[in-house]
């Protein structure tokens, strides 16, 4: 199923679209099917079971938190994140929850939101479970969902309809049902379409848009992502202090960006346009761990790549346009479908190559996109951009998106500029082909160790102790 570029891309909150928003959103969908049974009226308490790495790392991404959130009627797309810990707060000081945002039942964290760290649901990694009780204790209505990657949540019948294990981002809601008059699943199906109507992949993608809203109506929605992008970085910017969670660590972009202004444009050291393009990035993921407003790009973890290659492009490219910013969107999706279809944007499911590894084939593809390179450029560059982030693992510190989720972005935002840089010098021809880098990816994420695959219980997160101060 190919998907449009503003579900692919979506306005939420931090730090995880896989482990924050996805949770908000499977709440969400949890007592609208109670509220249309009309048995929202007879609820007395919901438990929420959390399975695999939500539960060994959910705490860590504010999985409770967003529980909590989706259970109050919250969304990630319109809460503001100034009003999370006051109605937190006002939960947890009551004992109760104004379920959906109109019946107010008892709930308790302790009784009610369940980590089975020692289990894992058959479909996904990201599995949750929610049961509603009437005032005798009696199961009112059971659901299970599954949190996929990129906010994107199956319930059992839309995972029963896909295959098992990478790849189930390939299903889920569309929207409306419509048909697009150019679907693919492969590069090569895409390039075929190129070939065949001469047109480019971004307009390719613009003619599916049509399909489902406005030409007017997508262009504006692109502009207001980059508009929500845009101020991401500028908060980033400005804040300073200790990021939440207990590393210690503090942030770095408002210092970075004072030191880059006082040394002026990057004309004596051209490298310096890379501290630049690391600050874009810092200043994003920053936001995001957080719990700040961020686009999901295509994940929450990876939510500073993208961002920061744009901002490379407004700034550091003289003839940039706003036009470009759109085919860097449309491009993007079509590459971030390719995975979803192909293999997987879920860190649990197939390690970081499956969120920076992806936001990095994106950006570069979008970016040669936005500089004018060819259709075979493009595909070229979307594959230098994941081939050289293959076997990359999630293994975060303490279970936060912050070591070495933060300082990844930075480098997979220079990663996809220099991909992007190395297919424009060449003519589009090269060995290994974007559906075979896919492919691999997909059987690398098969063959990674669970403990590999955003569980803290490997790698950096048993080798640096939480307590550990900054170096």
């Amino acid at each position: 199923m190919n998907t449009s570029v503003l579900q692919l891309f979506s306005i939420g909150i931090g730090p995880s679209s896989s482990h924050t928003v996805g949770p908000m959103r499977a709440a969400a969908r949890f007592l609208s099917d109670l509220e249309g049974r009309g048995l929202l009226s007879a609820l007395h308490g919901v438990t929420t079971d959390l399975y695999g790495s939500l539960a060994l790392t959910g705490r860590g991404h504010g999985s409770d938190k967003a529980i909590l959130l989706g259970l109050s009627g919250a969304r990630p797309e319109s809460i503001e994140p100034n009003e999370v810990e006051p109605l937190l707060a006002a939960v947890r000081a009551k004992g109760t929850i104004r379920f959906a945002g109109k019946h107010e039942a008892p709930y308790l964290e302790e009784t009610d939101l369940l980590l089975r760290k020692s289990e894992r649901l058959p479909f996904h990694s990201n599995g949750i479970r929610f049961t509603a009780r009437d005032r005798q204790g009696k199961t009112l209505l059971q659901r299970t969902y599954y949190s996929i990657g990129g906010g994107f949540v199956l319930d059992e019948a839309e995972a029963a309809e896909s295959s098992k294990g990478p790849g189930a981002a390939a299903v889920g809601p569309g929207i409306g049902g419509a048909a697009v008059p150019f679907p693919f699943a492969t590069a090569g199906e895409l390039l075929a379409h190129v070939g065949k109507t001469g047109r480019t992949i971004a307009s390719l993608v613009m003619e599916n848009e049509k399909a489902w809203r406005s030409e007017e109506d997508v262009r504006a929605g692109i502009l207001r992502l980059w508009e929500v992008m845009e101020a991401c970085v500028e908060r980033g910017l400005q804040e300073s202090g200790e990021l939440p969670g207990g590393l210690g660590i503090h942030r770095r972009a408002p210092k970075l960006w004072k030191q880059l202004k006082e040394n002026g444009e990057p004309a004596r050291d051209p490298g310096a346009v890379f501290d630049w393009v690391s600050l874009f990035a810092l200043a994003v993921n920053e936001e995001n761990a957080s719990g700040g407003r961020v686009v999901t790009a295509p994940t929450n973890g990876a939510a500073g790549v993208i961002p920061a290659v744009l901002h490379y492009y407004r700034r550091f490219v003289p003839l940039w346009t706003e036009e470009g910013v759109i085919r860097f969107f449309l491009t993007a999706t079509a590459v971030g479908n390719l995975y979803r279809m192909g293999a997987s944007l879920s860190a649990a499911e197939v390690g970081c190559q499956g969120e920076v590894g992806v936001a990095c084939s994106m950006a570069a593809a979008g970016l040669t996109a936005a500089l004018g390179g060819t259709d075979a450029q493009v595909e070229n560059a979307a594959e230098i951009g994941m081939e050289h982030n293959l076997g990359l693992t999630c293994d975060p510190v303490g279970g936060l998106v912050q070591v070495p989720c933060i300082e990844r972005n930075t480098m997979g935002a220079v990663k996809a500029i220099n991909a992007a840089r190395l297919a424009l010098r060449g003519d589009g021809k090269h060995r290994v082909s974007l559906d075979q880098v896919i492919r691999a990816m997909r059987q690398t994420g098969e063959d990674m160790k669970r403990t590999y695959k955003e569980t803290s219980e490997a790698g950096l997160a048993i080798n640096v102790p939480v307590s550990q101060p900054e170096c």
